[in-house]
């Protein structure tokens, strides 16, 4: 595993999270990011070493270098600042109380197989994105 990258771990067989994965990945001009499923065995194994209770976080979840994590409405966010550019402007949310913002991330993480759909297993990436991610 890469020290310097910042790992994003995504429910793997969510339509709207690989979605979002590809999203990313596509606007990640300076390679930050690597990714791994929730349902992973990297996955799993980070989520262990931090505490992390997947019955109340069960979608996105940012790890920074080090110990660091963020979730839900905060890592969507660090995520897209990430970016730069006109992409920094989002932190203009910030200032809006995560309860607010995670109550509204918490209805459509709530939602998302039915809104969006389900796959029946992880996504496999294409050759040229294999080395993104872990695992």
């Amino acid at each position: 595993m890469e020290n310097d990258k910042k790992i994003i771990l995504f429910d793997g067989v969510c339509n709207l999270c690989n979605g979002a994965i590809q999203f990313i990945i596509k606007h990640d001009k300076k390679d930050m990011f690597r990714y791994a499923a929730l349902q992973s065995e990297i996955g799993e194994r980070l989520i262990a070493e931090r505490s992390i209770d997947t019955t109340k976080v069960d979608s996105i979840i940012l790890i920074e270098p080090g110990v660091a994590y963020f979730t839900k409405s905060d890592a969507a966010l660090h995520i897209a600042m990430d970016f730069g550019g006109l992409w920094k402007a989002l932190a203009i949310f910030t200032w809006i109380p995560a309860t607010f913002r995670d109550t509204i991330y918490d209805l459509v993480a709530r939602n998302r197989y039915k809104w969006f759909g389900k796959k029946d297993q992880c996504m496999i990436p294409t050759p040229e994105l294999q080395a993104k991610f872990l695992g």
